[in-house]
């Protein structure tokens, strides 16, 4: 990678999870990364992933998504999230918000799949996250359920309205926003795949790659 990202603006001292720092330290040591080669591949310094393995620093939900491709696992795992059974189902009542940067979300899929889903909630001015640029492997797919939502996919912007979907390669490079006073919410799916070319890449306008062979 040419250049450092920016750290999420949004991270806090770690009291909200505390179960996040051993489990980050633990799953970089069994993929077999140094803190620096994990560090780089999700754009942040080896001081800041440190913080986050002691648990001086909160990951944001982006911040959380990154690590979890890094290590091929998934955000309710990172968590702490076991389920003893893969139950099908997700009840409505068990889907509890939670927030990170701004956004709430809730998990309206298992854990433990190769694919994530989530319903979310992206308040006017994105929460802080209005700027942040994502460029990672796999594929996403999101339906607006209420407002209107903003999506740029490299150098376009579309407007999306309740009803309108979006299905894109999330190697393009993209962001979303509310485009409306109220937010806008949306039912989002991603795919949890690894790559050693492509990261997550976090802050700025412009995504920051590693290398491509």
């Amino acid at each position: 990678m040419s250049q450092s990202t920016p750290a999420p603006p949004d991270d806090s001292p770690g009291e909200e999870l505390p179960t996040v720092a051993p489990r980050l330290r633990d799953l970089r040591r069994r993929s077999g990364l140094t803190l620096e080669a994990a560090a780089g591949r999700v754009g942040l310094s080896p001081a800041h992933l440190s913080r986050l393995e002691t648990g001086r620093r909160t990951p944001s939900l982006p911040m959380l998504l990154a690590l979890a491709r890094t290590y091929g696992t998934t955000v309710s795992d990172l968590l702490g999230e076991a389920i003893p059974e893969r139950d099908p189902i997700v009840r409505s009542d068990r889907m509890e918000p939670q927030q990170a940067g701004g956004w709430t979300y809730w998990r309206a899929g298992g854990s433990g799949r190769a694919m994530q889903a989530l319903r979310l909630h992206v308040p006017p001015g994105g929460g802080g996250q209005a700027e942040l640029v994502r460029v990672h492997p796999g594929e996403e797919w999101l339906y607006v359920t209420s407002g209107r939502l903003r999506l740029t996919l490299g150098e376009s912007t579309h407007l999306l309205d309740a009803g309108d979907a979006a299905h894109f390669d999330s190697l393009t490079p993209h962001r979303i926003a509310a485009a409306s006073p109220g937010g806008v919410d949306l039912l989002f799916m991603h795919t949890l795949m690894q790559s050693a070319a492509t990261e997550l890449c976090l802050g700025g306008t412009t995504p920051t790659r590693r290398g491509m062979p």
